[in-house]
């Protein structure tokens, strides 16, 4: 008789093999970090002797839940920033606050506090994408865990790289020395279409081919970048990428929430893992991904939970619930989706998602010895019924939580043996998290003081101290402009014609800078839209000084590129007020007597007012320089048309109020 390290007995054995197997009682065989045999109790106990024997009490026995994606050292975010769009939480707090904060310590300690949470809800495998990835595949070995560990790659700096070239030589390395190893499979993730250029995706896909490693991304996560996918490349996002040959690697996609049958299909065809994360879809309202379609088409759909900063938990129970009663409650059918289907997605089709389904994902001889014991016979757990053979599944998807997690194993080892922890302190974990929770708070605190401070977390700012003699005013006909360009003491540099869009953020403090946000549309010569500018401007308290009837004014300015829409600033800065100024502004850079001055001459739509205003304003350094040219200002304006003496010393976005 042979005999085997462990022998688990006397419980109900829910093995998710193709088949649908459960031994009530069974047992389960061990030897190493492999499971030998699974079967009914009488009949293993006859076949094996074992070193040590464990009877279960009844307790359930499941293969150790998959968390298909998520990003670990992000528990160390959890709750930062809740109840914003996600482009307002990735790009105006989490990666802000990632670029301050997230070091190699800071991800193995948010990670070992992942493990911690992940082991407790009866998780013995998962998906990480984040930085200092080796830091993350450390700490999870630490821990006795199984995780695909994933660096990522973006086109812009991240903490642990000055550019993408230095992620994929950081991956490349990290591949290489951890390929084989027992619990982890280092990998690569191109973090998505949106945030990586068709030379990262065709290279990050090379590399995972290359050393034959799934490559880990997300697509298809919103509407917005379906749209903007469309009209930057005329074609989906899965085509696209798949045009970039990103399928030339085992991919695992996260999210998958809009994409169409088509694209279904595409991924099926290239062997593509996705993971469905319903709680961070429907938190930061991206959508419910056709998860049912992708099962019926033939796709592995594992489940996740996506990082701690966007669920806000680890709970793979809550999430499997979610995922069965979601898919229902969204197609109207009741039917759909089932607890056995539910269960099976969080194991098997997600050890299959993550190309692991060799190795785990289900209680068959030869595969790793991963498995949780589930407590079964809890108040919230009785009464329970067996004339049903689902019932099992149903019992575990709908009635089920994560404190019902007695027991957990990885690789044949124990991680958790009567809901103690045995791999990690939890006590010390919670109280170093906190502390990075206070360093945390004080950045944000003094950031979100500071209009200034939040402008430059978005990136991209240049700053200029603004000093120009300036004058504004009306003008009925804005032929007496043109004539006066015409005139022989005026040289003509250059001209240009816009149609400027300017939203004025205002805060609660009168003296606080304000920020502009502009769309200038250039307009050609036959009245046509050509190109179009997006800019922001943080414009500093004016400071004015009369120079005969000139305004000398000095302001400082910030400059930064607008790269999202505007009510992706608005919901950031969070003005107290705002208003809007529509203009068509013609300017003339002109030479005037030696001096350089900017002349624009303007008709506002909104605010509306009757005539035109003409603006002629030039740079200074100097009181003298100031008095001079605010002297040239004057005989420019009486050239003009203008009446010095009626100029305007408001804004714009003043008039009319």
């Amino acid at each position: 008789m042979p005999t085997v390290d462990l022998l688990l007995t006397n419980a109900i054995v829910v093995t998710m093999n193709p088949d649908g197997d459960t031994h009530n009682p069974g047992a389960i065989a061990i030897n190493g970090d492999s499971i030998v045999a699974v079967g009914p109790a009488d009949a293993l106990a006859k076949t094996y002797t074992a070193a040590q024997a464990i009877d279960l009490g009844g307790r359930a026995v499941i293969p150790g839940l998959v968390n298909a994606h998520t990003h670990v050292p992000m528990t160390l975010l959890r709750g930062l920033a809740d109840d914003l769009r996600l482009d307002v939480w990735l790009m105006g707090y989490i990666m802000p606050v990632e670029r301050e904060f997230v070091s190699p310590d800071f991800c193995r300690l948010g990670t070992l506090l992942a493990c911690a949470e992940m082991i407790r809800s009866g998780v013995t495998c998962f998906a990480d994408m984040y930085y200092f990835e080796e830091d993350v595949a450390r700490a999870t070995a630490d821990a006795g865990l199984r995780a695909l560990c994933a660096q990522t790659v973006l086109k812009f700096p991240t903490p642990d790289a000055k550019s993408y070239e230095d992620s994929l030589d950081y991956a490349r390395d990290f591949i290489s020395r951890w390929k084989g190893h027992p619990l982890i499979v280092p990998s690569v993730a191109p973090h998505a279409p949106y945030t990586c250029t068709p030379e990262i995706l065709r290279a990050t896909a090379a590399l995972a081919a290359e050393f034959d490693v799934p490559l880990h991304t997300h697509l298809g996560e919103t509407a917005l970048e379906q749209t903007n996918n469309r009209k930057e490349h005329g074609m989906p996002v899965i085509p696209w990428v798949k045009k970039n040959n990103l399928f030339e690697a085992k991919v695992l996609a996260a999210h998958c929430v809009h994409v169409d049958d088509g694209e279904i299909r595409t991924l099926r065809n290239a062997n593509a893992g996705v993971a469905h994360n319903p709680t961070s879809n429907l938190k930061l309202a991206s959508g419910v991904a056709p998860v049912t379609k992708m099962l019926e088409l033939g796709l592995n759909v594992g489940i996740g939970t996506d990082g701690p900063a966007s669920n806000n938990d680890l709970d793979m129970f809550e999430e499997v619930r979610l995922a069965a009663i979601l898919a229902k409650g969204f197609s109207g059918d009741p039917t759909v989706l089932p607890a056995r289907t539910a269960m099976t997605m969080a194991t098997r089709l997600g050890a299959a998602a993550l190309h692991f389904g060799g190795l785990t994902g289900s209680l068959e001889p030869g595969k790793r010895a991963d498995l949780a014991v589930v407590n079964l016979q809890s108040v919230h757990n009785s009464p329970t019924f067996t004339h049903d053979p689902n019932s099992i599944y149903s019992q575990l998807v709908y009635t089920t939580h994560s404190h019902d997690v007695t027991d957990v194993m990885c690789n044949g080892k124990w991680l958790m043996r009567n809901q103690k922890l045995l791999t990690l302190d939890e006590a010390a974990l919670t109280t170093a998290a906190q502390e990075y929770a206070k360093r945390i708070d004080t950045f944000l605190i003094k950031r979100e003081r500071s209009v200034l401070s939040k402008l430059i977390a978005i990136g991209g700012v240049t700053e200029s101290e603004s000093f120009e003699v300036q004058v504004k005013a009306r003008v009925e006909d804005p032929a007496t402009v043109f004539e006066g360009l015409k005139s022989e003491a005026v040289t003509l540099v250059r001209k240009a014609h816009y149609h400027e869009y300017d939203t004025y953020f205002y805060f609660e403090h009168p003296e606080t800078n304000r920020v502009r946000y502009r769309e200038d549309e250039f307009i050609d010569d036959k009245g046509e839209v050509t190109q179009a500018r997006y800019r922001l401007t943080l414009i500093g308290e004016m400071k004015e000084r009369e120079l005969q009837n000139t305004v000398m004014l000095s302001r400082s300015r910030y400059l930064a590129p607008a790269g999202q829409s505007l009510r992706f600033y608005r919901e950031y800065f969070r003005p107290a007020e705002e208003r809007e100024v529509e203009k068509d502004r013609r300017r003339w850079l002109v030479v005037y007597r030696g001096v350089e001055f900017f002349v624009n001459l303007d008709k506002l739509i909104k605010p509306e007012v009757s005539g035109y205003f003409i603006e002629i304003k030039s740079r200074t350094w100097s009181k003298r320089d100031a008095e001079d040219k605010a002297k040239l200002i004057g005989e420019l304006m009486a050239l003009f048309g203008a009446e010095t003496d009626e100029s305007l010393a408001e804004d714009y976005a003043d008039i009319g109020l």
